[in-house]
């Protein structure tokens, strides 16, 4: 792509409004700044757009906004699925209201009803509106727990979840035909009212959504007992989890819900952390303050669109708060959920399915060989847990128990098909306030798995390389794993090595190859001694590439020095391939 031509075009056309024109004055005497935004398109990916905000092909603005919506309009178009309408919604970042509204009235112009909700609301509750509103399709305009700069777009498709195939490769394809932004459409709010294709939502789908999250709650006698003395501290982190995390704790019966006040508004600049990511000890620094003044028995952070959810638990023999990963959060709240609905039950359902990541802890296997359920394992990221939703329900076979990943993300329950952080909040308070009725604490539960399942830890180490470099050496650190498979990894033997982009799995020992039975996809995986693994792969949204392993230990103390020793250890791989 020849970028010098395109940031011309982008001056001299007049379809480009003039504060755009501005904005790429400035940089004239910027080559590199020029190249960065101008040597490719924004890539439309498989799960969307996501990307630095300001003018040019390689950003997030008004027109490559309107050009994925574009791309979005046909492919509904052609799927004869235009009736549906798309649900609309939107987090606390900057630009997120005028990115939704330029998709609103893309979709309105060509004949497609946008249901817009009022203010911005949580990703988990578009993933519900969409299936309420019986929708073709959703779009939520989020950047997730990136720095304040990026903004993204996330489309779903009518059964709630991220698209998966076919429908991400037909939109994408799209997409990428739309090479002219003057020919995608768009009208004004009056004219797409006007014709009864924009409408806003809001109020009643939060009460729809508050019940499901509600039929959720297996004790609610527990709550009864100790929910009035639990003490919980949380923070939204400046995003969309405030309204509905403080609504669901107080309408179940939580009253001692205390909010952290510098980071309870939606703020873009997100001006109290470098970035709002709620597995980021800094993150939690204001909470754990609060936590402290108040005695709070958890701590809780979600992180801008709600999806995610950071946890924090304190341990009352030390004092201390302890901080729970992602896996860790996952297999105590699997646990918990799948454990007292057998309890409650008298069983689980024959067919149940306990499903997580491939990057996500190996203590699920543990989990659901315990309690006798199938254990499905999926390519990272949630919409392929919500594919299974899918084929759950259309097959008749398989039933859905918990689904999760290691970056803090889960889903209790089906009424929504993405990670809901609201639900984990609210189940995570039930499973406190069950606990502290057997005298327990959540730590002194997750200390229950570990001596039950053995002490498994989790790690992931992220590399972090941007721009036209950093994408090069990701691509070449991939190739050079790829093409020479280690026989060691931090002092453990590889006992197999996966390909997902060649669908292939080698037995190092025998030579025996098999299939991966999963998607393709850029991950290279390998099962090491002792129970150990390591898994690579370029993340999906942002310019990373990310080293996940996971080993066992005889103890606390021990799994604790494993991991650090297996993390030191990919830092001087990485060393050796850069």
């Amino acid at each position: 792509m020849d970028y010098k031509k395109n940031y011309e075009e982008w001056l001299q056309n007049p379809y480009f409004d003039e504060a755009t024109k501005k904005e790429l004055e400035s940089i004239r005497e910027n080559e590199n700044e020029i190249k960065e935004r101008f040597y490719m398109d924004l890539e439309f990916g498989t799960a969307g757009l996501r990307g630095i905000i300001g003018a040019g092909t390689n950003r997030m603005n008004v027109y490559t906004v309107r050009k994925a919506t574009q791309g979005l309009a046909n492919y509904i178009c052609k799927q004869g699925m235009e009736e549906k309408g798309v649900a609309i919604a939107y987090d606390s970042r900057r630009m997120s209201t005028e990115f939704a509204e330029e998709a609103a009235l893309c979709l309105a112009a060509n004949g497609i009803k946008a249901y817009i909700f009022e203010t911005l609301r949580p990703t988990p509750e578009l993933s519900f509106a969409v299936r309420e509103l019986h929708c073709a399709a959703g779009i939520n305009i989020t950047a997730s727990h990136n720095p304040p700069e990026y903004n993204g777009y996330k489309v779903y498709w009518e059964d709630g979840a991220q698209i998966t195939p076919p429908h991400d490769s037909g939109i994408m394809s799209e997409v990428k035909a739309v090479t002219d932004y003057s020919t995608v459409k768009t009208m004004t709010v009056e004219q797409a009212k006007e014709k009864g294709l924009y409408q806003v939502i809001g109020t009643e789908i939060d009460d729809k959504y508050m019940e499901e999250l509600k039929k959720q709650v297996i004790h609610w006698d527990s709550i009864k007992e100790v929910g009035k003395e639990l003490k919980i501290v949380y923070t939204p982190l400046h995003g969309t989890g405030n309204l509905p995390v403080r609504r669901i704790l107080k309408e179940i019966g939580f009253e001692q819900v205390y909010v952290v006040p510098q980071q309870e508004l939606p703020d873009g600049e997100f001006p109290t952390v470098s970035y709002p990511n709620p597995e980021a000890e800094e993150a939690f620094q204001l909470g754990l303050s609060l936590a402290k003044e108040k005695d709070a028995d958890l701590v809780l952070a979600t992180d801008p669109d709600a999806d995610r959810l950071g946890v924090y638990v304190k341990d009352t023999r030390s004092g201390q708060y302890i901080p729970l990963t992602g896996n860790m959060s996952g297999c105590l709240l699997a646990d918990y959920e799948i454990g007292q609905r057998k309890e409650k039950n008298g069983s689980v359902p024959s067919d149940g399915a306990l499903i997580k990541t491939i990057v996500t802890s190996n203590m699920a296997a543990a989990i659901a060989k315990y309690y006798g359920v199938q254990l499905i394992e999926v390519l990272t990221g949630f919409k392929f847990i919500g594919q299974k939703i899918l084929g759950f329900e259309q097959s008749g076979k398989g039933e859905y128990l918990f689904g999760f990943e290691e970056s803090y993300g889960c889903l209790i329950g089906t009424h929504a098909r993405d990670k809901d952080a609201i639900v984990a909040t609210m189940a995570l308070c039930e499973a406190a306030a069950y606990y502290k009725t057997k005298g327990m604490t959540l730590w002194d539960a997750m200390i229950e798995l570990y001596e039950r399942y053995g002490y498994y830890k989790d790690g992931v180490k992220a590399i972090g390389l941007s721009g036209i470099e950093g994408l090069e050496k990701i691509q070449a650190i991939m190739s050079t794993l790829r093409e020479n498979t280690p026989k060691e990894v931090a002092g453990y033997k590889v006992l197999a090595a996966r390909d997902y982009k060649l669908d292939t799995i080698k037995n190092l020992t025998t030579g025996e190859v098999t299939a991966t039975g999963l998607p393709n996809s850029n991950v290279l995986y390998y099962e090491l001694s002792d129970q150990a693994w390591l898994c690579v792969r370029p993340s999906g949204t942002e310019p990373k590439i990310k080293f996940y392993f996971g080993i066992v230990g005889e103890s606390l103390e021990d799994a604790d020095k494993k991991a650090a020793d297996f993390s030191n250890a990919i830092q001087e791989m990485v060393d050796q391939l850069m």
